[in-house]
């Protein structure tokens, strides 16, 4: 894999050139400087694939499209990006590349510098990531990386899979601020898709991950870990969903927010969830996106509590990436959003 910066010639990872695109992830800098990624290129999820890096200064109203991005050839794709700040304040940027079967990382340390410095891609595990850290009550880095089951064969750009081993939903552990990284357990959640998990810290200091699945299997499965991530044991789920991302988190408050279609079969009727009892119940609902084709959300909060969501719509055809911003009030209040802004 390779990265190209804003020395590099950006313009075949421009908007102009994207015949698709989707699957955005967020996040913004202590300084305030919003970051957007997404995948795109070839004629869709597939061999060509490339993540673009965008910036923002202004909180969303306009976008740097692109001031980097993750490219591997046209025999090979990079996807499934995901941002994440870590507590050092550093941006981590990776993705999912086929045929090495692996996640990438590029780490950014100075985000809010006024030009930005890369270290140079590194290889963490076999798998996939899409879904940000934890970072745990003992100060252990938990990254949620997937093996995922074989599904089809090579050509179609999800038979990358050829990784020996367990298939399950793992978590990968650093405790030297990501110089090094271990495998600990993993979930092995019957009739998972494609697994896109996410991992939270309860108050008991466990730990529960939700997993996709199959939409006939209810969308969303669950596994807990009392160990702090060695073993797991699958749980049953009260959540559902139409077997597509999600996005958990334990917001500033100690609430527990929920990016997710809501009462529908479909990839509509997107909506932020909101649980005042650690994830038990999700009372709290604010709709922000009622339309078909609307999906894989991810989100990242401000200082001052403001929660920005990305989401992807109708991605053959309006190609859109939204941002929606709001707080836990809004939530709290109900009704709908509509007042998503478009980045691309």
């Amino acid at each position: 894999m390779d990265l190209y910066t804003t020395q590099n010639d950006l313009r075949a990872f421009g908007p102009g050139r994207r015949r698709w695109l989707g699957i955005p992830g967020i996040e913004r800098s202590r300084g305030g400087r919003l970051f957007a990624t997404f995948y795109s290129g070839g004629a869709g999820e597939g061999y060509g694939n490339y993540c673009p890096l965008l910036q923002s200064d202004d909180g969303g109203a306009s976008w740097r499209d692109p001031v980097a991005a993750l490219y591997a050839g046209e025999e090979a794709r990079c996807f499934d990006p995901c941002l994440w700040i870590d507590p050092l304040g550093r941006l981590w940027w990776t993705c999912s590349v086929q045929h090495d079967n692996g996640v990438w990382c590029c780490v950014c340390g100075e985000p809010d510098a006024p030009s930005l410095e890369w270290t140079p891609p590194r290889r963490l595990a076999d798998g996939v990531m899409m879904n940000k850290p934890l970072v745990t009550s003992a100060g252990d880095w938990l990254f949620p990386i997937a093996v995922w089951r074989d599904y089809k064969t090579a050509g179609d750009g999800f038979g990358f899979q050829a990784v020996r081993g367990e298939k399950k939903s793992f978590v990968y552990r650093s405790r030297d601020n990501g110089i090094s990284f271990e495998r600990l357990g993993g979930a092995d959640v019957p009739r998972t898709s494609f697994d896109e998990h996410m991992v939270i810290e309860r108050g008991d200091g466990s730990l529960r991950m939700l997993v996709r699945t199959l939409r006939e299997a209810g969308g969303i499965g669950e596994a807990v870990s009392g160990d702090g991530g060695r073993s797991w044991e699958t749980v049953p789920c009260a959540l559902r969903g139409p077997s597509s991302r999600f996005h958990l988190r334990t917001l500033r408050s100690g609430n527990v927010l929920l990016l997710n279609h809501a009462d529908t079969a479909g990839r509509d009727n997107l909506a932020a969830l909101l649980s005042m009892d650690g994830g038990e119940t999700f009372p709290h609902r604010l709709l922000i996106d009622p339309r078909p084709e609307v999906s894989y959300p991810d989100a990242a909060q401000a200082p001052d509590g403001t929660i920005y969501m990305v989401y992807d719509r109708d991605r053959y055809g309006a190609k859109e990436v939204l941002l929606a911003r709001f707080t836990e009030d809004d939530i709290l209040r109900g009704g709908c959003l509509n007042a998503s802004r478009r980045i691309v």
